[in-house]
């Protein structure tokens, strides 16, 4: 049967026509577009000496590749242009214009049934391929396939039925062009006005930039608008999992599976909702059920060996993960989540494997830097520091190039927290804000020893152990507005405008929207470490919330985060001079709200910890007003899932080993303490 990444009725807006940027402006692009006009004047031989003059200077560059081949083609030279074709793919192997330029390669060639593929291959990723899928109606009518041919056909009419601009967008978003996809979009809309189609497009660039408040509110509008248009629902019930809007999410989600429940993007979909809600045992059948019908999934056992993990079933994870490893050799999160359980050993074929894949030109940028941080991790477990460091380094060089990561930003907000959260400031807002205990926050760097503590205190009969809870930063997101303006934000300044019934109802918000997540304990914990940036309003807001400053000495913590490879999130960490800066600024915002807010956070040094536990779990519940329980000196025997990249360690006794991993890779390291500078001294203030 013909595969199809949408319903005739919808096509997925993730794929163009063209992959013209609108307005060039590097000297590359201006000669492409010249390019291309002479190949649509049919002067092939002059294209193809431009194109082939260009790929001496950019040999990377998709466009100048494919119009090699498309000139190639053209002149009959089709061994030569599958030749240009395979480099293309070696470099952008989810490139789908590709993929259909080879499929005409093989129509020249009488290959039938390798043009099929090489279509169905393009259409796959960019489903708004009109000559792709005509093509395809007029092969399977060739091979009397009339089941196939019906179904390009009815490809090819929805597109013919989209505006244009509808469809190039599409195909600029599925062959990654996302700017120029959302220039051609939003010109539409504006003067078009609202277009479901049109609207779902630019919620799916929303929710490819990670702005997921836009893209939540323009799939509302898409649903009022065509409330039948199931994939429009899918994509908002996906927007609302990723916002950690879990209960919500499980409405639509259930929506979708009333209609149709052996679906199985629905079917994944309500099962990593029930990991978000901490309902682990729940997903685990959820996947288990989706592996009889997909036993073959990569994607399905990789997500059932991470509800494992969370619920400590590690040799059930280890099984799935290589599950995951072997369905996909190159699947590079598949053997970083086996060097991520901390525990794992790597044997040598495993190690080939890995190896062959990361230096293969194929493999994905994604995979090749989850296989350069697994290597890493086995490397140093053999003692082998120096290949380590370089896999290490690679890795963050490779995730250091795809974020967005901005240092600046930072450093801007925390200054404006110190203009703004005075003590005059919380003096003249005492008593604001849900005067409710019931929050504990346990905040700082990751890898700061912050997943032990909340280990420590779920181990209380009192306290619930919950998550990495995103509701502040939620919060933070609305404050600062659609389009915020990063060099001049509304937050923190927005909080000198806000009332005594502003913080009120903010408190009584975030305990509400928690409550998902907690049974019938009286204290939770809320773990997400870079709400030591929103003390300020965590205190307005909830003044009786107790607040832990996890802190780990700067150069044990920076090191162990560079050799994390975070799920997502933390672009801090993949570069020394990244991690170094934003630890200075910490332990700065830290200083400040001792100051502002004196004897309101108890700092807990991972040191002491692994020193004096008895010391330390005592200090730690006298703060938040507990009774001592034996249960919190043996954390490591409670069951509980926990999330995190310690969630192994956290489940051993503690041991000193870990205090100065950092110093096997001392010679690599200077960088890291010249960057730190007097870090080194002030993190024990």
């Amino acid at each position: 049967m013909l595969r199809r990444a949408a319903t005739p009725a919808h096509p997925d807006p993730g794929s163009m026509e063209s992959t013209t940027p609108i307005a060039p402006s590097s000297p590359v692009e201006l000669e492409v577009r010249r390019l291309r006009q002479l190949q649509m004047e049919g002067r092939h031989a002059d294209a193809l000496q431009g194109a082939q003059a260009l790929v001496n200077d950019w040999p990377e560059n998709r466009d100048v590749l494919l119009i090699e081949a498309i000139s190639q083609r053209h002149l009959l030279r089709i061994p030569e242009a599958l030749a240009t074709l395979d480099r293309l793919e070696r470099r952008q192997p989810r490139f789908s214009r590709q993929h259909q330029e080879r499929g005409l390669c093989h129509v020249a060639l009488r290959d039938a049934p390798r043009a099929i593929e090489a279509f169905l291959r393009g259409v796959n990723i960019n489903p708004a391929l009109p000559q792709s899928w005509s093509m395809l109606e007029g092969l399977y009518r060739l091979t009397g396939d009339a089941q196939n041919a019906a179904t390009a056909a009815a490809h090819v009419a929805t597109l013919k039925a989209l505006p244009p601009e509808v469809v190039t967008a599409t195909s600029l978003f599925s062959d990654g062009e996302l700017t120029p996809a959302e220039q051609i979009i939003r010109a539409f809309l504006l003067r078009c006005g609202d277009h479901p189609e049109a609207m779902r497009l630019l919620a799916k660039i929303g929710m490819a930039q990670d702005v997921l408040d836009d893209a939540e509110v323009l799939l509302e509008a898409v649903l009022i608008l065509a409330p039948d248009y199931r994939a429009a629902r899918c994509d908002y019930a996906q927007t609302l999992v990723n916002r950690h809007k879990h209960p919500q999410a499980r409405e639509q989600i259930q929506q979708l599976l009333d209609l149709d429940p052996g679906n199985l993007d629905y079917r994944a979909l309500a099962a990593a909702n029930a990991v978000g809600l901490g309902e682990h045992d729940k997903a685990i059948g959820l996947y288990r059920d989706m592996l009889i019908d997909a036993p073959g999934s990569p994607d399905v056992h990789l997500w059932i060996a991470h509800a494992l993990k969370t619920v400590g079933q590690v040799p059930e994870a280890v099984d799935a993960y290589r599950a995951a490893a072997a369905a996909r050799p190159d699947f590079g999160d598949a053997y970083w989540s086996l060097a991520n359980l901390k525990m794992y050993r790597f044997g040598d074929d495993e190690m080939t494997r890995m190896r062959a894949k990361e230096a293969s030109p194929t493999t994905a940028p994604a995979d090749r830097y989850h296989l350069c941080f697994a290597l890493g991790k086995a490397l140093e477990d053999r003692g082998a520091f120096a290949e380590s460091w370089r896999y290490y380094e690679r890795g963050n060089a490779l995730k250091r190039a795809e974020n967005r990561y901005r240092p600046e930003v930072f450093e801007i907000n925390t200054a404006q927290q110190i203009e703004v959260c005075t003590r005059d400031f919380f003096r003249r807002r005492a008593g604001w804000g849900d005067p409710r205990h019931d929050p504990i926050f346990i905040l700082g760097l990751p890898r700061s020893g912050s997943t032990l503590l909340e280990q420590i205190l779920a181990s209380h009969t009192q306290v619930e152990g919950t998550q990495e809870l995103p509701d502040v930063q939620r919060i933070v997101l609305e404050m600062q507005g659609r389009d915020p303006d990063l060099d001049h934000p509304r937050y923190p300044t927005a909080l000198a405008e806000m009332t005594a019934e502003d913080f009120l109802r903010l408190g009584e918000t975030y305990l509400a929207d928690t409550r998902a997540y907690r049974t019938d304990r009286p204290f939770f914990i809320d773990k997400m470490p870079n709400n030591f940036r929103h003390i300020g309003l965590i205190q307005l807001m909830l003044p009786n919330a107790r607040i832990i400053d996890a802190r780990r000495e700067p150069m044990a913590c920076c090191f162990s985060n560079l050799k994390q490879l975070f799920a997502n999130g933390q672009e801090f960490t993949y570069g020394v001079q990244d991690i170094a800066r934003y630890y200075r600024t910490y332990l700065e915002l830290m200083r400040h709200w001792d100051d502002v807010l004196p004897g309101r956070i108890l700092r807990v040094h991972h040191e002491d910890v692994v020193a004096d536990l008895d010391g330390s779990v005592r200090r730690m519940l006298d703060y938040c007003g507990l009774a001592f329980e034996p249960a919190c000196i043996d954390f490591h025997k409670t069951q509980r899932s926990v999330r995190t990249p310690s969630s192994e360690q956290v489940r051993q006794p503690i041991f000193r080993d870990g205090l100065d991993q950092w110093k096997k890779y001392e010679p690599w390291l200077d960088p890291l303490r010249s960057a730190l500078g007097d870090a080194l001294v002030r993190h024990a203030d």
